[in-house]
C-alpha cells in the first residue's frame, strides 16, 4: 500500500499542478486551472489535497540578494570534533540562530556539515568564517567561494519517476 508521500499516487494533473506552482507560486487558481486543463473548483481541491498531504510545503518570494545588500554567496564544509548525536545537534542549533546561514546539510565524506551562507561584503564573509572557526566543537572549516551561479532551480524534477 502506498503511503501519503509515495509519488506513484500522483496523477499527471497533480504533477502539472506541482510543476506550475513550483515555477510560479503567485498565479491565481483560475490561471493554474487553465494551464493544467481542468476547471477552477477541482483544481483548488487538488491544490489543498497536495498541501495537506505534504507535497506542497509552502509558498515564498524569491528575493534578489545582491539588490538587498547580500553581495556574496559562499559554502562552508565544517568538520566537528565529534560525531556524537549531541554534538551534531548542538552545532545545528547554533547555526540555526545565524540569519546568514541559508542552508545547513549534514553530509557524508569530507566533513560533517555543508553550509550555504550569504554575506554583505568580503569583510563580513571573513567575520562569518572566523565565527565558524571559533565556534565550540568545530575542528575544521573549509570555505568555497561562489564565482558565479549558472543554475539554481527551485524544487525538484516533477516528471514521473522511472523504475
Amino acid at each position: 500500500m502506498a503511503n501519503e508521500f509515495d509519488p506513484l499516487i500522483l496523477d499527471e494533473i497533480d504533477r502539472k499542478i506541482l510543476a506550475e506552482l513550483q515555477a510560479d507560486g503567485r498565479m491565481t487558481n483560475v490561471e493554474l486551472a487553465k494551464r493544467v486543463g481542468i476547471s477552477p473548483p477541482p483544481c483548488l481541491r487538488r491544490v489543498r489535497r497536495l498541501e495537506e498531504a505534504g507535497y506542497i510545503l509552502g509558498y515564498h518570494a524569491e528575493t534578489n540578494g545582491p539588490r538587498l545588500g547580500w553581495q556574496i554567496v559562499f559554502f562552508v564544509i565544517v568538520g566537528l570534533e565529534s560525531q556524537k548525536q549531541v554534538v551534531l545537534e548542538q552545532f545545528e542549533a547554533l547555526v540555526a540562530t545565524w540569519p546568514e546561514v541559508r542552508e545547513c546539510h549534514m553530509i557524508r565524506g569530507g566533513g560533517d556539515f555543508l553550509l550555504k551562507l550569504v554575506a554583505r561584503d568580503p569583510g563580513h564573509e571573513n567575520q562569518l568564517t572566523t565565527r565558524l572557526t571559533n565556534a565550540p566543537l568545530v575542528a575544521r572549516v573549509q570555505t568555497l567561494q561562489t564565482i558565479r551561479t549558472s543554475r539554481d532551480l527551485p524544487g525538484v524534477p516533477l516528471e514521473r519517476p522511472h523504475g
